[in-house]
């Protein structure tokens, strides 16, 4: 079921966090920021959303660590409902990415940060204050292929100092998949 990212209030410091990789070992928030700006972005294995967009993030993860910037991926679905969301998926996946996918298995990084739906993009700047939180792009499956059009922009406006765009697009993709009672209060 497609959902909207939840709007969050600009410059709110990101909730740190320590979760454990696809192979178990644990990394932290504070330990993996980038000097200029860290994307946190909570994605999965099977969304057609996140696979659409899955090579244009490791793209903009290249391309942007050399500024600076680093990305963290974090897997917040219940991996007993969706198999293909286990541990060793997540494994498999991030052996194909350049930067650490971590694995949310009591889902409380995602309540801790609002998350909604996957892909659901967080930019904070060099002191974890939140930047930007809205689409990756324009671009939905089926379409014309991903770019990051619109967080290239969000970034690149970081790096050059200029106070974030008030006028954000939420980001659209599958709901995160909830373990039962886990769901939040509406």
């Amino acid at each position: 079921m497609a959902a909207k990212s939840n709007p969050v209030e600009l410059g709110s410091q990101a909730p740190n966090f320590e979760l454990p990789d696809g192979e178990g070992r644990p990394a932290r928030l504070r330990d993996l920021a980038g000097s200029a700006g860290t994307l946190v972005i909570f994605i999965c294995n099977h969304c057609p959303y996140v696979l659409h967009m899955r090579d244009a993030l490791q793209r903009y993860a290249l391309d942007y660590a050399s500024r600076g910037i680093r990305v963290i991926a974090i897997n917040p679905n219940d991996p007993i409902a969706y198999p293909q969301e286990t541990p060793e998926h997540i494994a498999e996946v991030a052996r194909h990415l350049s930067f650490p996918y971590l694995v949310d298995t009591d889902q409380k990084v995602a309540h801790a940060y609002d998350a909604a739906c996957t892909p659901d993009p967080y930019l904070y700047d060099g002191q974890l204050h939140l930047y930007y939180h809205g689409q990756f792009d324009a671009t939905r499956p089926g379409g014309p292929p991903a770019t990051g059009a619109d967080l290239r922009v969000a970034t690149d406006r970081l790096l050059a100092g200029s106070p974030p765009s008030a006028a954000l697009a939420a980001s659209i993709g599958c709901s995160i998949k909830w373990k039962p009672g886990n769901a939040p209060k509406q």
